[in-house]
């Protein structure tokens, strides 16, 4: 998704509608976050060199989006607070991203795999 951005094409009676992948990035990004016991998204290593060297500025870390047919794929890559149930707190993410974005840009998402890369430490959970 560097420069060449990709977008979501919807034909409509009036025209089309064009939606960024980066925007459903985001989305999944807000509604992920939003779920208790995630501790933060993660990303892999090429994406934070990027990201420190200033090359962009990312909101949606940790969020990869890929279209596949008229259906919308997402992976989530994400660290968990310690103390939580990982099933339990990935089971959510599914559920907040698919219908965040579902919600949100009508479009159908086939899939929203979640991976789990580490735990963090929060001082307030117990």
């Amino acid at each position: 998704m560097g420069d060449g951005k990709e977008y979501v094409s919807r034909p409509d009676e009036l025209g089309n509608i064009h939606i960024s992948e980066d925007v459903l990035a985001v989305i999944a990004a807000a509604a992920a976050t939003e779920v208790e016991g995630v501790g933060s998204l993660s990303t892999n290593l090429s994406s934070d060199i990027a990201e420190l060297l200033g090359a962009k500025k990312n909101l949606s870390k940790g969020i990869r989006i890929a279209m596949v047919d008229e259906s919308v794929r997402v992976d989530v890559s994400l660290l968990i607070k310690y103390g939580y149930t990982i099933i339990d707190v990935a089971k959510q993410v599914q559920s907040a991203v698919y219908n965040a974005i579902q919600n949100t840009s009508g479009l159908t998402v086939e899939t929203v795999n979640v991976h789990v890369s580490g735990i963090v430490f929060d001082k307030e959970h117990k």
